[in-house]
This record gives C-alpha cells, sequence and structure tokens, in this order.
C-alpha cells in the first residue's frame, strides 16, 4: 500500500482501463482497530503490508457501487462493514451498521450523505477536520481538477449534489481530498473544492 500525506492512513489502486484512471481503496490505521474505506481486492503485496499494519476492524461502504473486495477482505481479517443508511433496504451485502449524516463513526471520524449521485446517501468521511474520504460523486480524472459523476454515469441531480458538496467547506481546515476514483488532492484541498464548485453555476 502506498503511504498518504499522513501516516496514519495509505491508499492501494487498482488501473481502469476503460477511463483510464485509479480506482482507490484507503486505510486508516488506528489504535482500536483499523478502518477500510471502499477497499479493492488485496494483491499479495497488499494484505501482507495490511496484516503487518494490524488487519481490519472495520471497513465503510461509501456506496452500494463501492463493495469491490469487501466481502472478501471481511471473512479473511474478521472486519465489520458499515454502509449508507439511505441505501438499507437492498444493499448488496450484510452490513452490521448503517451510517447517517453527522454521525461520528468513530472518535474523530464525521459521516456525511451527499445527495444527486448516483445512489441515495453516498457516504463521505471527514478525518479530523482535515481529510475528506469521498466515494463515486466527487473524482478527478485528470491531475489537479476536480469533476462530478456524469449523468451517463449514472448521476441524478447536479444541483441537488452541488449543494451537499458545498457543506463540506465548513471544515475550514480541509486540505486533503481523498477520491475514490482517480486522483487524490493532498493540499489546498478546500480551496479547490470551493472554486471547483463556483463553475457548477447551480
Amino acid at each position: 500500500m502506498k503511504r498518504l500525506h499522513r501516516r496514519d492512513l495509505f491508499c492501494w489502486s487498482t488501473f481502469i482501463e476503460r477511463l483510464d484512471i485509479d480506482f482507490n481503496g484507503f486505510a486508516w490505521i488506528r489504535e482500536g482497530g483499523n478502518v477500510l474505506v471502499d477497499p479493492l481486492p488485496l494483491s499479495e503485496h497488499d494484505r501482507k503490508h495490511l496484516r503487518e499494519l494490524g488487519g481490519a476492524a472495520w471497513i465503510v461502504l461509501t456506496n452500494s457501487s463501492h463493495v469491490r473486495g469487501a466481502k472478501e477482505i471481511a471473512a479473511e481479517f474478521g472486519a465489520h462493514i458499515a454502509g449508507p443508511a439511505a441505501e438499507r433496504e437492498g444493499f448488496p451485502i450484510p452490513c452490521e451498521r448503517w451510517l447517517k449524516e453527522g454521525d461520528e463513526f468513530l472518535p474523530g471520524l464525521r459521516i456525511h450523505e451527499l445527495d444527486g449521485s448516483k445512489t441515495p446517501g453516498e457516504l463521505a468521511l471527514v478525518l479530523e477536520d482535515t481529510t475528506l474520504i469521498s466515494g463515486d460523486l466527487l473524482r478527478s480524472h485528470r491531475a489537479g481538477e476536480l469533476m462530478l459523476l456524469k449523468p451517463e454515469q449514472g448521476m441524478k441531480d447536479q444541483a441537488r449534489a452541488a449543494a451537499s458538496l458545498r457543506r463540506l467547506l465548513a471544515y475550514e481546515r480541509l486540505q486533503a481530498l481523498l477520491l475514490g476514483d482517480g486522483w487524490c488532492v493532498f493540499r489546498d484541498g478546500r480551496k479547490m473544492l470551493e472554486e471547483f464548485l463556483s463553475t457548477l453555476g447551480t
């Protein structure tokens, strides 16, 4: 797994040829049990690395399209799975906890729901007010440029999507944007998000 901007955060990726981008999974290494977000299937190298870092206690899935390698990883490491409360009915795998707007899932990890995406109540996670971890809605297919999920990819309402992302600007210290699809941002994330949202005109 790749080291990120914080010593307790790691990432592993799979290159998706049809989009020419990486899909990313994230690991937050913490006392009391590590947390994985939208984990991809593990290579042998990443499996060994994760085990050396203490395995996984929880897996958080931001939406039903990001189940990815969660079921197999949960079985291997004995991890619990949490998913979006708005998708509780019909979610493709069992979850032990359902997350919604305003939940503090673990100390320092705040949950927000994003509207207008391809699934209801898509989750965004904010770690210690400085790092956003998001799933499908907010993306970056070109380094240094943010974009939204496209209508042909399932986005339902751009105005509602933009409004829900604007709520995240309340985090004045937000620096990093860890995106499930494409490039991540490690500095000036709030400024970049604010500038991007200003271009949407909604």
